[in-house]
């Protein structure tokens, strides 16, 4: 069965969140220990973690512009990895993006080659290795490329961002990881980054393109069957590079959050609920801020942002205020020329780890999030008095799961499922309760009704100011 997803990359996609159930970190700095960086291939662009073996830990893809090549680097579980294996893809590979394209539940590679003008598809074998390349033909310049269910049949299309053309490519997919040929869409000067998030509350995903040489952001909103609307353009910062989806502010829209090289800032614009955009304001990074990626660094439940400097060599993190406005940024060194950033829970501690592509260096350095939380300021001992939640049953679980827990007295009760983004998948529970013993079961299915991807997500109940996090593992 395919599954829909909103990654990120994110996406991710559109990696893991450490809910409120613990205290939160007061310093502006995020405890993460020094570099540790392993070798890839020559010139790497672009670093996505997925688990490719099917092990649970988040393994390695790395794009290696210069090298033509993927390589792959397996987690031995606790966030250190194995030598890179490396797999040869088209000519100047810039975009890597890990996820499932034949619904056979392995997660597969698709990589935008900027000097071929091609998407190479490598099918996974299922156990972390990869068949020979595929090429389907894009627009001039790929230098992006996202997976998502573009048509609403359940299985993942493919977004790519044509930086000499003008253009983004869709190619949608046969329901097997073969691809109709590509449809073009117009958009503005030097499109860099393309991301795929349903902007307008329609369900359908739309576009979000980082165009570079106009300054801008491109929307384009979809029809509903994977064919797009006209752009809508809105103001950027000076050359962005890269662009991120996420919901910043807490009221469930996806807002932009744009990665601008020359100005060294990140913009932020706010979705006012219908897919369109406030102005944007303006939060300074490093220098030759490169790719941003959105995510729950801290445990607040509020989403930060993870940006890398070209040119000071280092990641700064900015915390999010809770409210999408952001705290002056800390910055942590990698290594030389970092091109690309993805924050993933490596170790399995619960909490959200970073991986940096260093294009001039030819490693990735991963940080680890050494974050320690106090359960005695969150008043955690006093939780047995107010309820219990047990562990799902089964876990790992195919089909569906249940989820129990006691409530001593009466009150208001959320229980909702998360990804490794920290981004809402489902809500299983709003509502009041009277005391007693709950189930309440989940189907492997977002709150659209689509079934979601294979992988590690976790459930978070609340109960007036105390709540409890636990994680699952869904296999299909």
């Amino acid at each position: 069965m395919h599954k829909n997803v909103l990654i990120v990359f994110f996406l991710i996609f559109w990696a893991v969140p450490s809910f409120a159930q613990t205290g939160k970190v007061d310093s502006d700095s995020i405890p993460f220990a020094p570099a540790v960086n392993y070798g890839v291939g020559d010139g790497p662009y672009s670093v996505f973690c997925a688990d490719l073996d099917g092990d649970t830990a988040l393994d390695l893809a790395v794009a290696n512009c210069y090298a033509s090549s993927v390589s792959i680097l397996i987690n031995n579980g606790d966030g250190t990895f194995q030598n890179k294996v490396d797999y040869p893809v088209g000519s100047g590979p810039q975009s890597v993006f890990c996820a499932d394209l034949d619904g056979d539940s392995d997660m597969d590679l698709a990589v935008a080659n900027a000097y071929t003008d091609s998407v190479s598809i490598l099918k996974n074998n299922g156990n972390g290795t990869f068949e020979t390349k595929v090429d389907y033909k894009t627009g001039y310049g790929p230098v992006s490329v996202f997976c998502a269910d573009l048509d609403g049949d359940t299985a993942l299309d493919l977004a790519v961002a044509n930086y000499s053309q003008y253009s983004v490519s869709i190619l949608i997919n046969n329901d097997d990881a073969t691809f109709q040929p590509k449809e073009d869409y117009v958009v503005v000067d030097q499109p860099s980054s393309v991301f795929c998030a349903d902007l307008d509350g329609d369900t359908a995903l739309d576009l979000a393109v980082a165009a570079t040489y106009s300054d801008s952001v491109s929307i384009l909103k979809n029809n509903g069957d994977g064919t797009f609307q006209n752009i809508v353009n809105y103001g950027a910062g000076d050359r962005p590079y890269s662009v991120f989806c996420a919901d910043l502010d807490g009221d469930t829209a996806l807002d932009l959050a744009v990665g601008n090289s020359w100005n060294d800032t990140v913009s932020v614009l706010m979705n006012k609920g219908d897919g369109t955009f406030d102005t944007k304001v303006d939060y300074g990074t490093g220098v030759g801020t490169q790719f941003v990626f959105c995510a729950d660094l801290d445990g607040d439940t509020h989403l930060d942002l993870a940006v890398v400097n070209g040119g000071d060599n280092d990641v700064s993190i900015l915390k999010n205020n809770g409210d999408g406005t952001f705290l002056t940024k800390v910055d942590y060194d990698v290594g030389s020329g970092p091109k690309s950033v993805y924050c993933a829970d490596l170790d399995n501690d619960g909490d959200l780890d970073l991986a940096v592509a260093n294009t001039y260096s030819d490693n990735v350095s991963i940080l680890l999030n050494q974050t320690v939380t106090d359960v005695k300021d969150e008043g955690i001992d006093q939780l047995p008095h107010l309820y219990s939640l047990s562990q799902n049953y089964p876990n790992p679980f195919n089909q569906s799961t249940k989820i129990e827990f006691t409530l001593a007295k009466s009150g208001f009760v959320t229980l909702n499922i998360y990804d490794l983004l920290g981004r809402k998948v489902r809500a299983l529970v709003s509502e009041y309760l009277s005391s007693g013993y709950k189930s309440v079961l989940w189907d492997g299915k977002n709150d659209w009704g689509k079934d979601v991807a294979s992988g590690i997500y976790f459930y978070h109940m609340k109960i007036g100011d105390s709540s409890e996090t636990k994680k699952l593992v869904l296999l299909k």
